[in-house]
């Protein structure tokens, strides 16, 4: 969670929520971001799609990430995924697709108008013609500026990748990359970038390295440059992760540490939203059961994964609310694949959760 309401600034602050999201959610019915139709060939960012349209896979939206912005409203950042020439299939073959990050805008957290123009497309953003996706944004400093991670693959999911930057100084819609990289390795492929700002002044990238699950790093002030931490932070070894643990989003709970929701498969065609808590956001233990599961049918028929959780505006006289924007996969098409669009889901007013955790396998 990225709250600039709470503080502009490069601050723990950001992460910060006085009580516990907790383990139970109800599924919003509406669609947060709708996709594109098939039938479209030049989709506009800022065009609202009527859902009655036909769509089977060929466009998709994924990865929110949605900051709260000092004035009030919220801002979310996502990626579309389009066909790349030659390869009609688009989402429905991801690895030989390209993607760009856009942006919506909302008063309450509830109703979101697509913003025109592209955040960042992959030939700006370093990708060439393939993919930038997993937009994180974070104030930097003093919160002049903003700062995106995102990763930059320039091929299929099994070729190395990186983990890059790009800045803004207008608050969020102009972005311009920053030299070099901020995580890679030859071989390896990463994903996810999450950022969380510690007392000390450091911050902490969290992101999914493929096939051992969620890593970390530790950076100075600068975020610029980071040094891996020694083991994983969630081993893929769960029922619900064992083929995929990513997409951490983490928050700081008052009176009891951090808390993550993150994305596990169980398999490549079942994702599910999980949770983990931590009182020094390096050892984890993860809730026996997922917050959010697919299905039956629906905007998640397959996948519920990668998502992002914010603070709703107060009500007098209501307890606090939080919503979860996630990403969706209806299963519509062959091998359970289809339909991504970003889904929501919303805390049960008044509802307390025994938080029930299992031990993370942590590799020392």
């Amino acid at each position: 969670m990225i709250d600039l309401s709470q503080s502009s600034a490069a601050s723990p602050l950001v992460h910060s929520v006085a009580t516990d999201p907790g383990l139970s959610w109800t599924k919003d019915a509406a669609v947060a971001i709708e996709v594109p139709p098939d039938a479209e060939r030049d989709p506009r960012p800022e065009t609202h799609w009527s859902a009655e349209s036909p769509r089977t896979g060929v466009y998709g939206v994924v990865s929110p990430r949605v900051i709260a912005l000092p004035g009030g409203g919220y801002r979310m950042y996502y990626s579309q995924i389009l066909p790349r020439p030659g390869y009609p299939a688009g989402a429905n073959d991801y690895d030989n697709s390209t993607t760009r990050i856009l942006s919506a805008s909302s008063e309450d957290g509830e109703r979101w108008l697509p913003e025109p123009g592209v955040r960042l497309s992959p030939q700006v953003g370093g990708a060439g013609e393939f993919r930038v996706v997993s937009s994180e944004v974070v104030p930097v400093g003093d919160g002049r500026r903003l700062r995106m991670y995102y990763e930059c693959c320039a091929g299929p999911q099994s070729v190395t990748n990186s983990i890059r930057s790009a800045v803004s100084t207008d608050g969020g819609l102009e972005w311009t990359p920053e030299p070099g990289v901020r995580w890679q390795a030859a071989g390896r492929n990463f994903s996810a970038p999450r950022i969380v700002f510690l007392d000390d002044g450091r911050c902490r990238l969290y992101c999914l390295e493929r096939g051992r699950g969620i890593i970390s790093a530790v950076s100075d002030a600068a975020g610029l440059v980071f040094e891996s931490e020694p083991g994983l932070r969630i081993a893929q070894d769960g029922t619900y992760d064992s083929h995929a643990a990513f997409a951490s989003d983490i928050l700081r709970v008052a009176n009891l540490g951090y808390v993550m929701y993150y994305a596990g498969y169980s398999q490549s065609n079942r994702a599910y939203i999980l949770r983990a808590v931590s009182d020094d956001g390096l050892t984890w233990h993860k809730a026996a059961e997922p917050v959010i599961s697919p299905g039956p049918g629906g905007l998640d028929g397959a996948k519920c994964s990668e998502m992002c959780v914010i603070r709703l505006p107060h009500r007098e006289g209501a307890a606090p609310r939080y919503r979860m924007f996630y990403e969706a996969c209806d299963g519509s098409a062959k091998d359970e694949r289809g339909v991504w669009r970003i889904a929501s889901a919303t805390t049960n007013l008044y509802e307390h959760d025994d938080v029930i955790t299992e031990r993370s396998t942590s590799v020392p």
